[in-house]
């Protein structure tokens, strides 16, 4: 069974994500905030990452960090460099998507809430799919 990380601080954004990705795409889904987890976790062995750019409480290495930093390390290691990310964010904007892909080599974008809860499922699964191909 794939093994997604949902790194969410909103409870109720993580409940929507969780339950999207168990009951439709049928993945096993771990959710945390904490930075720590999330690298200990993708070097464990994760095959996604669901990853919100507005972290409002997490601390790494004694100051606030956010998804964009987050990813970015993710991306310059290459024990984590090949784990598909996701970026999250209600502040959706035009040019958002772009910038955010171009800023941080996340995969793909969501803007939240999510609305089309098929095309998210969808867009994971064609994700999970070619990082297997």
């Amino acid at each position: 069974m794939k093994h997604v990380l949902v790194v969410e601080d909103d409870p109720i954004n993580a409940i929507l994500f969780e339950r999207l990705l168990e009951r439709r795409g049928g993945y096993r889904v771990t959710h945390t905030e904490s930075p720590e987890e999330v690298f200990r976790h993708a070097r464990e062995g994760i095959d996604l990452i669901v990853l919100d750019v507005s972290l409002r409480h997490a601390i790494l290495e004694g100051r606030p960090v956010g998804g964009v930093e987050i990813c970015r390390r993710l991306k310059a290691d290459p024990a984590t460099a090949a784990i598909p990310v996701i970026l999250a964010t209600a502040h959706a904007m035009r040019g958002d998507e772009e910038n955010l892909i171009a800023e941080t080599g996340a995969e793909a974008y969501v803007a939240k809430p999510i609305e089309d809860h098929g095309a998210f499922i969808d867009q994971v699964q064609r994700i999970m799919k070619a990082e297997a191909a």
